[in-house]
């Protein structure tokens, strides 16, 4: 007898572990063993990291991840700084969320005479003794108390387990490092046609071209057009810079400091240049800001004032008294060529589920005002490879993983951005030498940035005929 936690469900659990392919082991199952505590501490002690999974009569699915084993105890915590809780699907939808540790001490409880417990208080205990089925379920006889040494991510109980612990089932699987059977990574056919790609020295020098020749088109008058970099704090925005920076130097670049910071390591608004190998600037700014954070980062007014133009190039934010129109360095007529002409949401594609629902809200209230003045969005998906291992092996292999196509599904829905406007790229950040495969997708991403944004100033034209706005007064529309 299988289980009935399937791949997408593991492959969702290997992301969240991030220590690379995993194999899962049925260990127990209440349908097949009894919902017996003295059972499940005979098939689940000292098999190192486990997953418990619970499926509800509503169609949630819902449980625990711990990477320490479980043990036979009158009653002890488990230290783990590794251990979550999670949610699959809520009521027949699928809803990935990861509720992260955030008491360690406290995070698996062990005793004898009760089956799965994490955290204290507790925030998951999932049955005492020995539970009978009723023929269509078992009604645990355990309790949820989510928050307590888990982050529940502002979720009620009710909008997790249905506010009932009536289970069709409950699954324990023991999680090994490997590589599992019969489940390919790969699609047949890719998700996203691209078929240039084939002759990757020709395709590279076609992107390049068309990038370098680019000039925003019209009568504006615009030497660039500038995209805007907003995403929480250690996605790869200023990795992006020094990605596309690298390509057209010809050798692996870092003019945008970066590394790993608890507030991130980028501090100002920096509208970066890019040049070609003869120092020729490119007619594109990549704007790289203050990363995202729940309590301290740019706030609405100030992302408002970015795409007007309002903040001055390399104004460095204080989080302590934000940019008003009464700062001295406030621009209060900005020119068409400093305002916005592309936003570009920067998300971590391994970490996507850890995104605190706060961050995901921020960001929304900026895509609203991005929306209300018109400014096209994408989505740059970033550290792929850490996603896909066929990928981290093959950059090539991107358009074809099923685990990418996932990952591309869910920025799409988090973001309510269309899926062709997500974009996903590996930046350069552990190699020396520059690869043609890890360019071609960094150029293929820019490529569609400028597109979009040469779009957007095309219909400013338009708009500005409508009302008879001359050239001249462009800046001012």
């Amino acid at each position: 007898m299988t289980g009935q936690f399937n791949d997408k469900y593991m492959d969702q659990l290997e992301s969240w572990i991030g220590t690379g392919p995993k194999i899962f082991t049925l260990l127990y199952q209440i349908t097949r063993d009894g919902c017996n505590a003295t059972t499940f501490h005979q098939k689940c002690e000292n098999q190192g990291p486990t997953v418990t999974v619970l499926y509800n009569q509503q169609g949630s699915v819902y449980g625990g991840y711990g990477s320490s084993s479980w043990i036979s105890s009158s009653g002890s915590y488990i230290k783990d700084s590794n251990a979550f809780l999670f949610q699959l699907k809520y009521s027949g939808t699928d809803q990935c969320i990861k509720f992260p540790v955030t008491k360690a001490d406290s995070a698996m409880y062990a005793l004898s005479s009760y089956g799965p417990i994490f955290g204290a208080g507790h925030d998951l205990v999932t049955f005492k003794d020995t539970v009978n089925s009723s023929g269509c379920y078992f009604a645990l006889n355990g309790s949820t108390n989510f928050g307590i040494s888990f982050n529940n991510q502002g979720l009620t109980i009710d909008k997790i387990i249905n506010n009932n612990l009536n289970v069709t089932e409950l699954e324990v699987y023991s999680i090994t490092d490997g590589h599992r059977k019969n489940t390919p990574t790969q699609l047949h056919q890719p998700w996203r046609n691209n078929p240039e790609w084939n002759d990757k020295v020709k395709y590279l020098e076609k992107l390049t071209e068309y990038i370098v020749a680019f000039k925003p088109s019209g009568k504006l008058g615009l030497s660039d057009v500038r995209i805007l970099m907003l995403g929480p704090v250690g996605t790869g925005k200023s990795s992006f810079c020094n990605t596309i920076n690298s390509v057209f130097k010809g050798r692996i670049s870092q003019s945008a400091p970066c590394g790993v910071a608890t507030s991130g390591i980028t501090i100002a608004y920096t509208p970066y240049e890019v040049n070609v190998r003869s120092g020729a600037p490119l007619n594109f700014r990549l704007c790289d800001t203050r990363g995202l954070e729940v309590n301290q980062s740019i706030d609405s007014f100030e992302c408002n004032y970015l795409l007007d133009g309002n903040i001055p190039d390399f104004y460095q934010f204080n989080p302590v008294a934000p940019i008003n129109p009464d700062h001295p360095l406030f621009v209060h007529q900005p020119k068409c060529a400093e305002k916005i002409h592309c936003a570009l949401f920067v998300i971590d594609a391994s970490t996507m589920s850890d995104i605190p629902q706060k961050l995901v809200d921020k960001m929304h209230s900026f895509q609203k005002l991005v929306n209300l003045k018109g400014i096209p969005q994408a989505v740059l998906l970033t550290k792929v490879d850490l996603v896909c291992q066929d990928v981290a092996s093959n950059i090539t292999n991107v358009f074809t993983s099923k685990k990418i196509e996932a990952a591309v599904d869910k920025a799409s829905n988090l973001l309510g951005v269309p899926r062709n406007h997500v974009l996903p790229v590996k930046n350069y950040e552990h190699e020396v030498q520059l690869d043609d495969n890890i360019s071609i997708l960094a150029l293929q991403a820019l490529n569609h940035m400028l597109r979009v944004a040469d779009d957007y100033i095309q219909v400013l034209q338009l708009k500005m005929k409508a009302r008879n706005v001359s050239k001249e007064n462009a800046d001012e529309w």
